[in-house]
């Protein structure tokens, strides 16, 4: 005996309970009795993380571990199936197991069952339990099977999970096959048929069979060129398309039929990978072709529209929750993304539903499954916060389960709220169109075709020239078509037999042997067997009509026979822009046909480089209604591209609506020669002027030159000169005579002149040719530094000069300052002898549009003003001459550059200058500079 039960140590709760219970009343007997090979067994399976069961010896004793432990539920056979008969704890599936184990043991094979239904009791009752598992054999020390392990996972939550899968799916087929739209599901980009509905297979006229798994071009090709490029996009790109009244062609029921769809491309996604790609189409024709036609019969109801998109809804369980909506529902009805619908009660997305009769239908269609249709009902819906009223057409249909409950509701809605609103305004357009057809003299008729009865209104004698108060019928009125339009009203009966509208223009013979033309405009009705049955419809005599379109022949024809005999090219045009006639002469020009340029179009005379702006041109001036102007190149039947000035003028109506383009085109290559020649001879004239400017900055250079000279080879002798003259001035005055005493005065006077001319001359040269440097500058700081620089002369003449805060602008520094030393030099220089001088300083900001010839926003106004000797305002020019004074040297001495330094420096920065002076009250001088602080320099 062994009691090692090392085998039996941790194994969690179940090893727990494998030590605690004695084994010894058990058909395994006693643990130390046990086997070698039972207690492999049981050490590998305590010790496991993985669900196993272990069925032991002929009675098939039962052990697990701890992680089989959850699949026994709760009140179940945990634990007291431990150490017990299988048959006794497991009857309910011992059917099934018994032969499992039974195999296991006989023939020592394994066993593999994969989502095996085994229901078993558990959590106090029968459960449907899904296992995958297998039996393996346990073998004892000699060789022989004398157990069966089971190792096994629960996978009930996945069968469970997938079943619902699978049962959605099969529920949205059954939906999709139900729905009143074409729906179709394409995979691979080889676009394979996998799906499509009845509704679908409807539309194309083709059997389920003859289209799945095939190409969807395979059984539709007629339909690739069109659509195939957008399903190629769709499928590629992810970008789903969406197409109202999508024309396309369809071989269907025995023809070729041009159809009309509302329809949408959506791409189908599996783990975000595009795997083909769902089509949904409803198919509007009778819709577009009814449109069409009652544009063609009114034009009044033109721009009536009975449009009526389709959008479709799934509401699921008594609580009515959203289970799908498409893209139609929500964007045109609800106005609502996905995220804030699918999955939520519908009364929780529109609760102002609550209070109309909607819920109640759709709770009762749950309840009974009857299927509730109605037209033009009237819903409220909340659109961004407020209420608006629709007009739907809406089919209720229940979905049926297999039980046949019903558990859900599919909801089809056509939005006629444009159609409504448009019916009511054509019932009002019909009964002003009855008041006009009595104004206009247009007459109603109603034929009986099987009893020739006819009904008419009172217009019609008047139009044919019968009495008033005559009774007629539908042969005196037929009697009245001449003879020779006999076959114009057989032919639109025909006509009208096949498409059921009834029109022509013909000619009546009227009582009074007059000839009139009259309009007929009809439509014709069939019985149940498509036997035509009546016919209504309107006359009315457009004699005058007639023959203004006879006039207005004429008139084109003349207008065409004229435009064919002159020598300029003239084309029309449509209101669209397309050209519609040529004149000869453009044939005769270009060397093509008619039929060449119907063919390839009339830019192929157009020099390619001229054509994209050409079409720009031409496109614009018809979207805006303007004048068409371009000068562009045509090719000559010689292949000579010749310059050709284009223009094209619209003609309006009396509304002012463009009815044609009428355009000519002028051949100006000799005034294009002659325009490349003044070009050139503009070139050879600027680059003269070139030259001229290249000797100017020559000659800059050698004024250049010359101050240069004059600031060190002329001063240089004169500073010489005065060495000189001082030195003998300084001798003993024996030796020097009174004369010449008074000679050496002269010559230093004279000197000290030369010298002032010559630095006054430099100074105004660099006002010319100094770097123009601009920066901000306090103009304080420089008026201060200029009235330090004068210091003793004003102390000398008790002179008063007064500034404050004169601000900030952007000047040439030095030169601004030598301006201001000018002008305060010249208001101390000419004052009144024994009166100080007064001088003031003042800057404000002006508007330029203050002051004339103003090239600039904003001005400094430096105004200096002085008390002295003033001037006579007829020389307020030419004080700012160089060398000019106002009076004698032996008065006021200088050199007469002075102001002229001042005009320039205010000219250098782009300002300009005036003074306003009387004699013996002194001067004003006003200074306007531009204020630059927010211009580039």
């Amino acid at each position: 005996m062994s009691k090692n039960y090392s085998f039996l140590a941790n194994g969690g709760e179940m090893g727990q309970l494998t030590r605690a219970k004695d084994w010894s009343k058990t058909a395994v007997g006693p643990i130390e009795l046990w086997p070698q090979s039972l207690r492999t067994t049981l050490g590998i399976l305590l010790n496991s993380k993985f669900p196993m069961f272990l069925f032991w010896g002929p009675e098939h004793i039962c052990f697990y571990n701890d992680a089989y432990r959850p699949s026994l539920g709760n009140d179940g056979k945990h634990p007291s199936i431990l150490g017990e008969k299988g048959a006794e704890y497991w009857p309910e599936i011992w059917d099934f197991i018994k032969p499992l184990i039974d195999q296991v043991l006989d023939k020592g094979e394994a066993t593999w069952h994969e989502d095996q239904l085994l229901p078993i009791y558990r959590n106090g009752k029968m459960e449907d339990v899904y296992w995958t598992f297998s039996y393996s054999p346990v073998n004892d020390e000699n060789g022989k099977t004398a157990g069966v392990l089971v190792i096994c996972n629960e996978t009930t939550d996945q069968v469970l999970t997938r079943k619902k899968l699978e049962e959605s799916e099969r529920r949205f087929r059954n939906t999709v096959k139900q729905l009143p739209l074409g729906i179709c599901i394409l995979k691979g980009a080889d676009l394979i048929v996998e799906m499509a509905n009845t509704t679908y297979l409807h539309i194309i006229d083709r059997k389920e069979s003859e289209i799945l798994n095939k190409s969807i071009f395979d059984s539709v090709p007629e339909t690739k060129e069109t659509a195939y490029p957008i399903l190629k996009n769709v499928f590629e790109t992810g970008e789903p398309y969406y197409a109202d009244e999508f024309a396309v062609t369809l071989n269907r029921y025995n023809k070729q039929e041009l159809a009309y769809f509302n329809l949408v491309f959506y791409p189908v996604k599996e783990d975000n990978n595009i795997t083909g790609v769902t089509v949904v189409a409803y198919e509007v024709t009778e819709e577009v072709k009814t449109r069409y036609l009652l544009a063609e019969r009114e034009k009044a109801f033109r721009d009536i529209v009975m449009d009526s998109p389709i959008a479709m809804a799934i509401f699921r369980g008594n609580d009515l929750t959203i289970e799908m909506a498409n893209k139609s529902m929500m964007h045109n009805i609800w106005q609502k993304e996905e995220k804030d619908c699918v999955g939520i009660p519908l009364l929780k997305v529109f609760p102002e539903l609550e209070n109309q009769k909607y819920p109640e239908l759709l709770h009762d269609i749950l309840a009974s499954g009857k299927t509730i249709r109605e037209n033009e009902a009237i819903a409220y819906v909340d659109i961004k916060g407020k209420l608006k009223k629709f007009y739907l057409d809406y089919e209720y249909t229940p979905l049926y389960e297999k039980n046949e409950m019903v558990s859900g509701i599919m909801c089809t809605v056509n939005d006629v709220t444009s159609k409504v609103k448009s019916r009511k305004k054509v019932e009002t357009a019909e009964a002003r169109a009855r008041l006009a057809a009595e104004i206009a003299e247009i007459a109603m008729w109603d034929l009986n075709l099987k009893t020739k009865e006819l009904i008419y209104s009172d217009t019609i004698l008047d139009i044919f020239g019968f009495e008033k108060d005559k009774k007629i019928v539908h042969q005196d009125i037929r009697s009245c078509i001449l003879p020779e339009d006999e076959h114009i009203v057989l032919d639109a009966f025909a006509e009208a037999l096949k498409t059921g509208i009834y029109k022509y223009e013909a000619r009546i013979l009227k009582l009074d042997n007059s000839i009139a033309w009259i309009k007929v405009h009809g439509k014709i009705f069939f019985d149940e067997n498509k036997e035509p049955s009546k016919m209504l419809g309107t006359v009315m005599d457009f004699t005058t009509e007639k023959e203004s379109q006879q006039v207005l022949m004429k008139s084109e024809k003349k207008f065409r026979l004229l435009a064919d005999s002159m020598p300029q090219l003239i084309w029309t045009s449509d209101t669209l822009g397309n050209l519609n006639y040529f004149n000869q002469t453009i044939y005769n020009y270009s060397g093509l046909s008619k039929e060449e340029i119907e063919k390839n179009g009339w830019l192929q005379i157009v020099h390619p480089d001229d054509r994209e702006e050409n079409v720009k041109l031409w496109m614009e001036s018809v979207k805006t209604g303007n004048d068409f102007l371009f000068i562009h190149r045509f090719k000559r039947y010689d292949g000579e591209y010749r310059w050709q000035l284009s223009r094209a003028i619209a003609q309006l109506d009396e509304s002012g609506k463009v009815q044609m383009w009428v355009g000519t085109s002028t051949d100006i290559e000799e005034q294009k020669n002659f325009t490349n020649q003044l070009e050139e001879q503009i070139f050879e004239r600027t680059t003269q002027l070139e030259l001229k400017n290249r000797d100017l900055v020559n000659m800059n250079i050698e004024l250049q030159s010359f101050a240069y000279i004059s600031s060190h080879d002329l001063q240089e002798p004169l500073r010489k000169i005065q060495t000189f003259a001082s030195r003998l001035s300084d001798l003993d005055e024996q030796n020097i005579s009174a004369n010449a005493k008074t000679y050496l005065a002269r010559i230093e006077f004279s000197a000290k002149k030369m010298q002032n001319l010559i630095q006054d001359l430099l100074t105004y040269s660099r006002a010319n040719s100094a770097d123009r440097v601009f920066t901000t500058v306090k103009i304080d700081e420089i008026a201060e530094e200029v009235i330090s620089d004068f210091s003793d002369r004003i102390e000398e003449k008790n002179a008063i000069v007064e500034y404050h805060d004169l601000g900030e602008a952007t000047l040439i520094q030095f030169q601004f300052r030598q301006l201001l030393h000018n002008l305060i030099e010249n208001a101390l220089k000419f004052s009144h002898p024994g009166i100080p001088p007064k001088v003031k300083i003042s800057v404000t900001k002006v508007d330029g549009k203050l002051l004339p010839n103003a090239e600039f926003k904003v001005y400094h106004h430096l105004q200096v003003s002085d008390n002295g000797i003033g001037f006579e305002l007829v020389y307020k020019d030419k004080i700012f001459e160089v060398f000019q004074r106002l009076n004698t040297e032996s008065e006021y001495k200088g050199t007469g550059i002075g102001l002229a330094i001042v005009k320039k420096i205010v000219e250098n920065h782009k300002g300009f200058i005036t003074v306003s002076s009387e004699k013996g009250k002194g001067s004003v001088f006003n200074i306007y500079i531009p204020d630059l602080s927010e211009i580039n320099i």
